[in-house]
Formats: C-alpha cells, structure tokens, sequence
C-alpha cells in the first residue's frame, strides 16, 4: 500500500509534460481495452454465425428457401450469409431478366459476392489498426516523458555545488513510470492486435472458400436453366 501510495505521488509530482504523457498512455490503455473486449465478442459472434450458416446451407435446405428465410426476416445479415444473400439476389435478378448466358449470372453473382466479403472483412478490421497503433509508438511515447522527466532532474543539478543520487533520485523514478506506462499500454495491443488479426484471416479464408464453393452450386444451377 506504501508502494501504491508512493507511485500515486511520483505522478503527482511530475512535470506538466511528463503528466501530459502519462494521461495520453493511460487514455490509449483504456481505449485499448475496450476495443480488446469489444473485437473479441464480435470475433466469437462471426465464428459462431459461420458455423451456424454453414450447417443449414450444407444440410440439403433448397437455396430459394433459404434465401426466402433470411430475406423476409426482415433483419441485417452479416458475415457467410450475407455474403450468400448478396450473391444469389443478384443470380435471381439475372435470372428473372431473361435468358442470360450462364456464365453471365455467375459472373454476376460473384461480383456481388466479392464486394459482400471485402465489406465484412473491412468491418471485421475495424479499429485494429488503432491496435496496432498503440502497440507500436506507446513505447516510444513513454520513452519521450522518460527521457523529457530525466534531462529536467539533470537540468536541475546545474544551480547545486554538490549533487547527489538522493537529489535526482525521485524525478528519474517519475520519469521512468512513463516508459512502464508506455509498456503497459503497448503489450496487450499488440497482443490483441496479432490474435484478432490471425481470426480474421481466418474467416477471410472461411468466407473465400464458401464463395468458391457456392458458385461452383450457381455455375451447374445456371447451365441446368439455360438447357431447358
């Protein structure tokens, strides 16, 4: 406790700039955190939909059916069922303008399909930058308050005919909390930052396949219209 009291009153005694740097780390810290918690209950949600949509897509429903379930949900879709719902609105639109050369309305609905999955990786990046951001120049941030907090104590030595260890102990120590800060607030970004990275690449991955794999379904479906 004498310890926590002690670090509260290094802080307080700071100088403005080092108390500057230290409200800036502690903000990014927090706002860190926050998005930390956020981007993994997101993340949980899109793995979880994934593998939801992919059991009733794979297990034999019609694809007109399916698309009629989400569509008069009334609801907005996200992640593998959007991407699904954009791709066989715009293979129905195709199909309902007449007859089309099937690799027209394939064609069709994997543009519409590939804007869908850029959209929900963009989303799914959202904010991981600001990560990134974090993890890399709040070390180098801290490092400055540090290196501002110890040329000030040395500063001071100057107008002192005999200097001692006692007399820049205390604003070396104040000066280094902001490079303690700088780490605490960089460790858990950049952790953060490569763990939610590696997820979305992973549904990337999960969202390109089912793309594949669905328009190979709308390839044979549109050569099946065109010879009747």
């Amino acid at each position: 406790m004498q310890n926590e009291l002690q670090i509260w009153k290094l802080v307080l005694e700071a100088s403005w700039l080092v108390q500057g740097v230290m409200a800036i780390l502690l903000l990014a810290s927090v706002a860190s955190w926050v998005i930390i918690f956020r981007k993994r209950q997101i993340l949980a949600k899109a793995e979880k939909e994934a593998l939801v949509f992919e059991e009733r897509f794979w297990s034999g429903t019609d694809l007109t059916q399916l698309h009629e379930s989400i569509t008069g949900a009334h609801r907005l879709t996200s992640g593998m069922e959007r991407i699904f719902d954009s791709g066989f609105a715009e293979f129905l639109r195709m199909r309902q303008q007449g007859r089309m050369p099937p690799d027209a309305m394939v064609e069709g609905a994997q543009r519409s399909m590939r804007i869908a999955l850029t959209r929900e990786t963009e989303e799914l990046e959202h904010h991981l930058n600001f990560l990134a951001t974090v993890g890399s120049t709040s070390p180098y941030i801290g490092l400055f308050g540090t290196v501002w907090g110890i040329m000030t104590s040395f500063h001071q030595l100057a107008s002192v005919n005999q200097a001692t260890i006692a007399m820049v102990a205390p604003g070396i120590s104040e000066a280094l909390i902001a490079t303690a800060m700088g780490l605490f607030a960089a460790i858990p970004a950049v952790i953060g930052y490569n763990r939610f990275l590696n997820q979305v690449n992973r549904l990337e991955v999960r969202y390109d396949n089912f793309k594949e794999e669905f328009s190979s379904i709308l390839q044979r479906q549109a050569h099946k219209l065109s010879e009747e």
